[in-house]
């Protein structure tokens, strides 16, 4: 397969993701849906690692460790918790926001110089990301609702550990097989959800389950898991991961095109206004548009 177009796919599943999870944790709870997730992703990565295990050291598991802690049991706790909370179109834009983050911490940890130019588009970056999260404020006709700034805040949140996530694990993924370290994390990360699966047990039965969770258990374990990371591993490793990295921009249109219909949300003045000056921000900090500037993701996993 062109590795181009595996990205392509692979960031439409996941901009798919934030309105499908959202229309499914209307049935089932949240940390019912992220064990049922990774735990049976898991097994489906099972057989893809047969014959290709790797020996790991302490070390290295430890880093497994730190990615799953960050980009499973971080990110999904709290990128679901938001999700039941606000709308689900908010969630890409506001994950767009990690080179922002990342330049906040090499400012601090790097003590990187202030460049005027890229200073001001991560600032308007971040303005853009703060008109999305505090947009329930403006909104005519709509009273303050706490509830659903919560819910953007916490998107956010998840998305600090998507940036730990790739700065822990950037320099593991280049000596472990891939589809091994998923496995690993996938399980540490159904691990870490068990205890608050057991505990939505008590409050929620499987026999509620309706077409609504069912979508988002398939969508999860399938689609969102096996097939979106194992398009995404393999276009990875046939271009440059800064090139890899314009792809997920992909993610908030197919969000949006899919909330439509699904959740009837739709994208308003403050969420144009907040998208233009986050893309445009890091367009203007970095020349170009991108994720993470994987150079700086580097020198700080090493401080």
């Amino acid at each position: 397969m062109n590795p181009v177009l595996a990205l392509i796919i692979a960031n439409i599943i996941w901009g798919a993701a934030s309105p499908i999870f959202k229309f499914s944790l209307e049935n089932i709870p949240p940390f019912t849906l992220a064990f049922i997730r990774f735990f049976f992703a898991g097994l489906i990565f099972i057989p893809l690692t047969i014959g290709k295990w790797q020996k790991l050291t302490i070390k290295q598991w430890f880093e497994l460790f730190l990615l799953a802690f960050f980009g499973i049991t971080i990110n999904i706790s709290f990128y679901f918790l938001g999700l039941k909370a606000t709308e689900s179109i908010n969630a890409p834009i506001i994950a767009s926001s990690g080179p922002i983050i990342i330049y906040i911490l090499s400012v601090i940890f790097l003590k990187e110089r202030l460049r005027p130019k890229k200073t001001m588009g991560m600032l308007l970056g971040l303005i853009g990301v703060m008109i999305i999260i505090f947009s329930p404020i403006f909104l005519d006709g709509k009273q303050f609702v706490m509830g659903e700034i919560t819910g953007n805040l916490l998107i956010f949140v998840a998305t600090m550990g998507a940036v730990f996530q790739a700065i822990f694990g950037r320099g593991i993924m280049k000596k472990i097989n891939a589809y091994q370290a998923s496995l690993i994390t996938f399980f540490f990360g159904a691990i870490s959800f068990f205890p608050f699966f057991i505990n939505e047990l008590k409050n929620w039965s499987f026999t509620s389950l309706n077409a609504n969770g069912w979508l988002g258990i398939i969508f999860g374990v399938v689609f969102s898991s096996a097939i979106g990371y194992s398009l995404f591993y393999y276009g990875l490793s046939k271009i440059e991961a800064g090139d890899a990295g314009i792809y997920t921009y992909i993610d908030p249109v197919t969000a949006v095109l899919i909330a439509i219909p699904l959740l009837g949300e739709y994208p308003n003045l403050w969420y144009f206004l907040g998208s233009f000056l986050v893309f445009g921000g890091i367009y203007l900090a970095e020349g170009r548009i991108h994720w993470h500037p994987w150079h700086k993701l580097k020198k700080i996993s090493n401080y």
